[in-house]
């Protein structure tokens, strides 16, 4: 099928060329990244000869990474960040983010590469749908998390303004596990945002859905008239019957970007369903999302055999592998569940749609506090 956006794949991979490496190529590169002495973090160095396996002479491919099992979230948890740091990076400037804590005590990663990666795939997708540029609103976490890093760093590379708010996702995360209530802390954050849209203008607005939701039900005029051309959203979703509300109530000469993923896996983007629908997408989802490879993969598997991955079109678990230089992480089962799509126009690769929490046993299930992000 041909669109207006067929090239963004062949563009995606002349900005970043990592994209065009063959996925079992790039994992055999990765092994030697994150196992050789010379380039390992302390992190997997240090777990190397528990393995069983020697990694480097046995995982031949993206499929020999089952070798590995299903990754304990809990080992990043209680991982010193400086271990997570590879040595082939060692005289590399770093950061280190942390993710929400949505299911316990918060995840470190450092970041010495994959931002740039982040912001270069995410700005070509603004690209080729006309909306890159201009100043930004960032109603996005702050301090130790991925997302407002990574709006600045977007904003950064064609010289826009950030506008952040003061936004700490854990606040309403507490208060809702201790039995209050996230009103007033939401309150907070639209306050600080009205402010911004009614006096600077931006072009772009980066906020989670559920807090589009709650600022659309506060803005006295539609958000068009503030300046605001595109609206990019990623976090936690909204239903169906939301996202038609907000298209039609609120956000009319607006566009709307919506990203799934979360700081371990990265951003798998939205294929708008106006380019043509990735086969097995449910009636009324709306789009898929597809995470490009070989940064990192999503399978949809049977939640009874995580190593089974259901067909197109079915709803399973979805399995997350991270294959970064920054961070490797095999066989993580996520708190989400999902239905498998096929490739995209957009996108020639596997996509996920009609995404929701998972909900049966384990970390994925009534652990998880989402709160506004």
């Amino acid at each position: 099928m041909t669109t207006v956006l067929g090239p963004l794949t062949d563009t995606l991979r002349r900005r970043v060329p990592e994209l065009g490496t063959d996925l079992d190529t790039w994992t055999r590169r990765m092994m030697r990244w994150h196992f050789e002495p010379e380039t390992a973090s302390p992190f997997w160095a240090a777990r190397r000869e528990k393995l069983g396996f020697d990694p480097v002479k046995d995982v031949d491919g993206f499929a020999a990474l089952e070798l590995f099992g299903l990754f304990d979230k809990a080992e990043l948890r209680t991982a010193r960040a400086r271990d997570l740091l590879p040595r082939g990076y060692r005289d590399r400037p770093f950061r280190v983010f942390e993710t929400g804590g949505t299911t316990g005590t918060p995840c470190r990663i450092v970041n010495v590469t994959r931002l740039a990666y982040d912001v270069e795939v995410y700005r070509t997708v603004l690209e080729a749908r006309g909306v890159a540029g201009g100043d930004v609103l960032a109603m996005t976490p702050s301090g130790p998390h991925a997302y407002g890093h990574f709006v600045a760093g977007l904003a950064d590379s064609w010289r826009g303004a950030v506008h952040a708010i003061d936004f700490d996702p854990r606040w309403v995360k507490a208060a809702l596990r201790s039995g209050g209530e996230a009103d007033a802390y939401t309150t907070h954050l639209i306050d600080q945002t009205l402010v911004l849209l009614a006096t600077e203008r931006p072009s772009l607005l980066f906020t989670t859905s559920r807090l589009l939701l709650e600022l659309a039900m506060r803005l006295p005029r539609p958000l068009r008239t503030y300046g605001v051309r595109a609206v990019c959203t990623g976090g936690t979703s909204c239903t169906a019957a939301e996202a038609q509300f907000l298209r039609a109530e609120h956000l009319a000469g607006v566009r709307w970007i919506d990203t799934y993923g979360n700081t371990l896996v990265g951003h798998a983007l939205q294929a708008d369903a106006a380019a043509g629908a990735a086969p097995g997408v449910p009636d009324g989802a709306g789009h898929s999302y597809h995470l490009p490879p070989p940064f990192a993969v999503l399978r949809v598997v049977d939640p009874a055999d995580p190593w089974r991955e259901v067909a197109v079109g079915e709803r399973g678990r979805v399995r997350a592998t991270t294959l970064l230089e920054d961070l490797f992480l095999p066989n993580l089962l996520e708190r989400d569940s999902a239905v498998r799509t096929g490739p995209h126009p957009w996108f020639p690769w596997d996509g996920v749609a009609a995404v929701r929490p998972f909900p049966e046993g384990g970390e994925g299930s009534a652990e998880a506090v989402e709160g506004v992000y």
